[in-house]
């Protein structure tokens, strides 16, 4: 049966296990795609260009913006992040389902521009959790992690938009969690072509 690909969002705070939650999932599901975004800011270490993000200059963003090539942009923390159309698009065509993280402006303006999208917000356990594992991380210093945490209260008041949340509390139960969520989404009638079944129907009356 041919199915319609989907593309899945998956939002939360920084530091919540967006990534680890995604690489965790991407074994038990073959045809998940993940989605890489482009942004202006410079690459931390270990990071690559077209594996974790495009880096892009300003110039470079701005013609991309111009010709309409983003399902969605954002400023975030001094700097620009945006998702390319181009890849999602063919992977949607080809019946994949993409899966992406991007912040709550972001997921709003794609739900606007892909009704069918499939919107998930991830949680901590506790704010205080939270605001350890970006200390650990030892990525970003003291006041960008202050900054971090009092836009993910102000976000918080945005989950009503979503579909689905799932609470951070252990990896593997978390994973499962979003696995469901992708096998339920595969099973929705809007997504399958029927019209074998709608066949059979006519040949047995």
């Amino acid at each position: 049966m041919k199915l319609k690909g989907f593309l899945l969002v998956l939002s939360g705070p920084s530091g919540v296990g967006k990534n680890t939650l995604m690489n965790a999932v991407f074994p038990n599901i073959p045809n998940l795609h993940y989605s890489i975004s482009a942004t202006t800011r410079p690459p931390r270490s270990g990071e690559t260009h077209g594996v974790d993000y495009y880096f892009l200059s300003d110039q470079e963003f701005d013609e991309m913006i111009e010709n309409d090539q983003f399902l969605e942009w954002a400023h975030f923390c001094g700097h620009r992040y945006g998702t390319p159309k181009f890849f999602v698009e063919e992977k949607i065509k080809q019946g994949k389902a993409v899966i992406m993280d991007v912040d709550i402006q972001g997921a709003i303006q794609i739900r606007e521009k892909v009704n069918d999208a499939v919107l998930v917000f991830l949680l901590p356990p506790t704010w205080d959790e939270l605001k350890n594992r970006l200390i650990k991380r030892g990525k970003d210093p003291i006041e960008s992690i202050n900054q971090r945490l009092e836009r993910s209260f102000d976000e918080l008041k945005y989950i009503n938009e979503y579909d689905y949340f799932i609470i951070n509390d252990q990896l593997d139960k978390a994973a499962e969690r979003l696995t469901m969520i992708i096998n339920a989404e595969w099973c929705r009638v809007e997504r399958a072509d029927l019209s074998a079944f709608e066949n059979l129907d006519k040949g047995v009356r």
